[in-house]
């Protein structure tokens, strides 16, 4: 089991860190439960039509017929998810990276089905919830196999030390990107159920098509330190909720902001 500092000083170096089997299998087969009532319930709500990503960077990857499942915020429908949150092996890990304080911004519920799964262009994520000094990372969670063939994410390794890139959220066709960071030349990071991939919101990465006959269930979550937070700008969900630790920015009226 790597020690916290190995921790941090792999994902330093990297700007990512695979922590393996965070969740136990009964845990994880109950967090997939209820994505599965997630998504029914958005389509008994007629609230989930299958969705696209758009842009030219998208179209250039030609991958016309695919689609994903999507929704924000799954510890608002379900309070399993709200206590995997809370996990101590989940939160020990994004201590070693953020330290003591630890904040959720948002989660994410991204679904690839089978044989049709859209990809999604290499990218930087900070343009889509800025935050003030920077701290944000992303744990996406394996809630089933996420092998190449299923569409897993890809990194580019180390490419958190770039900073914030222009033209980087992956809608916008960047010459930049796809002559220096194309999508098939990237490192595939291929996971387990129950596996975190975490990584900063530099890091440079993407997906390919879900083109396997199993479907691809991940939650996305993104955290913060609680030293920072999002640029006011920003008009992206947001949380705020302490996971662990203190919010040392909070105040009446930054609580009452939306």
């Amino acid at each position: 089991m790597p020690t916290p500092q190995e921790i941090k000083a792999f994902f330093d170096e990297n700007g990512y860190y695979l922590a393996r089997g965070v969740f136990k299998p009964a845990e994880i087969a109950e967090l997939e439960r209820e994505v599965d009532r997630i998504v029914a319930q958005n389509i008994r709500l007629k609230d989930a039509p299958d969705k696209i990503w758009a842009g030219e960077a998208v179209e250039r990857l030609n991958v016309r017929g695919t689609s994903f499942f999507h929704t924000h915020q799954v510890h608002f429908y379900s309070a399993a998810w709200l206590r995997a949150l809370m996990h101590p092996s989940f939160l020990d890990v994004a201590e070693a990276i953020l330290g003591p304080d630890i904040v959720l911004h948002h989660t994410k519920l991204l679904q690839k089905p089978a044989e049709k799964g859209a990809p999604f262009p290499m990218h930087q994520d900070w343009s889509y919830f800025p935050s003030v000094k920077d701290t944000m990372i992303g744990g996406t969670i394996a809630v089933t196999r996420a092998t190449d063939q299923m569409g897993c994410l890809r990194v580019y390794p180390g490419t958190h030390k770039l900073g914030r890139l222009q033209h980087t959220s992956g809608q916008e066709y960047s010459e930049f990107m796809e002559k220096n960071y194309p999508l098939e030349r990237a490192t595939v990071i291929e996971a387990e159920a129950g596996d975190v991939l975490f990584f900063h919101y530099f890091t440079i990465h993407g997906s390919m098509p879900n083109r396997s006959n199993a479907v691809r269930k991940n939650v996305l979550v993104q955290l913060h330190s609680g030293q920072d937070q999002i640029e006011p700008t920003n008009g992206h969900v947001n949380s705020k909720l302490v996971l662990r630790g203190w919010s040392h920015v909070a105040s009446q009226s930054y609580c009452e902001r939306h």
